[in-house]
């Protein structure tokens, strides 16, 4: 969320931003609002000014028995009251009203992003790796899945309905490897503390990373006052909200691997067979919060742990940086990894990651102290690290063998026995 008083100072850089997320421009429009409120402001504080001095005249005719005088200033506070209720309540009103419209815009995107509308604007930065070439024909996970056994769309849909899968035996191991595996290496390697929160949350946490008024049709919500997570980056980034931090304390860098929740509103007729694009799915996150000076560099870093999770996979890849357009509400500059998968002859996103400035601290409230003792908002990061879901369709296409078997990364072998191979039950 933007200040209204930077927006003030910088109309046109203000308005440059909106302008590279494809809106109009939007200063013009919040600055009359804010000069309404404040002018309503000015109003209230003219009438408790008139209202203190009227009482302390009502104490000056009592002292000196002017009853004429003390009914004269009774009649003045009679009369603000009415002027101080209305201005309060307007107030309040626009305050209201400029919070709404400021929470309703995106970040500003940063230096170095590309312009555009949507993916086909994104620009690639790298490739890791080169296509993997299986020497015969190969099937997408859901094809091998099925054969093997092991992966079970038609129960799930009895269960749940669409969007959903049940995994079984070596396949629900090997998911359940995935994610441990990449615990392992966030919290033992690249300096990641290991959170289990709560998927459950209210919806101020929504609110502060953003979620949160505009996507609300994209989130699961309970009966009660709780949402599920869409990803882990809700609670982990909210575990500093309406703090001030220490500066020794930063950066912070947490780490989780939980379910997440997706109504998937948007996405129609989009990848609708198979996993990629679930109601409900593993992910591990990472989440970073730093000093206002250090987020770029802790984007570079979390980008390389990211990385480093494919890397060890053996896995090809990509990084794509993406433009104005296809980044996300929060996020002031964003890298996507790609991964090659065979079964679709393409590469598919498996994880993103984000800075987003103080976008997300200013709706959390969440600041730290810097060195000359100024509270300061936080900048926060987040990224996949990686999606446990799609990591594990890349493993199975990536991996299978010709008669259907999927080879397991050596990687993961400690987390089998040291087994080699997945075959039919």
């Amino acid at each position: 969320m933007f200040d209204i008083k930077w927006i003030r100072d910088d109309p046109e850089v203000f308005d440059e931003g909106m302008a590279k997320r494809g809106l109009e421009p939007q200063s013009a429009r919040l600055i009359a609002l804010d000069d309404e409120r404040r002018a309503q402001i000015a109003v209230v504080q003219d009438a408790q000014t008139e209202r203190n001095t009227a009482s302390k005249a009502i104490g000056k005719a009592k002292a000196s028995g002017d009853e004429t005088a003390a009914q004269e200033a009774i009649t003045v506070i009679s009369k603000l009251k009415n002027t101080l209720q209305e201005g309060e309540a307007a107030v309040a009103r626009l305050t209201a009203e400029l919070r709404a419209e400021l929470s309703a815009l995106p970040n500003i995107p940063g230096d170095g992003v590309p312009a555009g509308v949507d993916e086909a604007d994104n620009e690639l930065l790298r490739t890791v790796g080169e296509p993997t070439k299986l020497g015969f024909a190969p099937k997408e996970h859901y094809d091998l899945g099925e054969t093997l056994g092991q992966m079970d769309f038609e129960t799930a849909a009895a269960l749940s309905g669409s969007r959903f899968v049940i995994l079984s035996g070596p396949l629900a191991r090997l998911e359940r490897a995935l994610g441990q595996f990449m615990l392992d290496l966030h919290t033992q390697v690249n300096g990641y503390m290991e959170v289990a929160p709560p998927v459950l949350v209210r919806e101020e946490a929504l609110f502060g990373t953003g979620q949160l008024p505009k996507f609300a049709e994209d989130q699961f919500r309970t009966t009660g006052d709780h949402w599920l997570i869409p990803t882990a980056e809700v609670s982990l980034t909210n575990l500093v909200r309406e703090q001030v931090l220490a500066p020794e304390t930063l950066p912070r860098r947490y780490t989780a691997l939980t379910q997440c929740f997706r109504a998937e509103a948007g996405s129609a007729g989009r990848d609708t067979r198979g996993m990629l694009r679930q109601h409900q799915f593993s992910k591990v996150e990472m989440v970073s919060i730093t000093d206002a000076e250090s987020g770029e560099a802790e984007l570079e870093r979390m980008l390389g742990c990211a990385e480093e999770v494919l890397k060890r996979l053996q896995l090809p890849y990509r990084v794509m940086t993406l433009c104005a357009g296809d980044m996300g509400f929060s996020a002031h500059k964003t890298f996507d990894i790609e991964v090659w998968l065979p079964g679709q002859d393409a590469y598919r996103e498996i994880s993103s990651c984000s800075f987003c400035g103080d976008f997300q601290a200013r709706r959390m409230d969440a600041k730290y102290r810097d060195s000359e003792k100024k509270t300061e908002f936080v900048h926060t990061l987040n990224g996949s690290g990686i999606a446990v879901g799609r990591a594990l369709i890349a493993v199975m296409e990536n991996y299978q063998n010709e008669d259907g078997s999927i080879t397991i990364p050596e990687a993961l072998r400690p987390y089998f026995g040291n087994e080699t191979k997945i075959e039919g039950v």
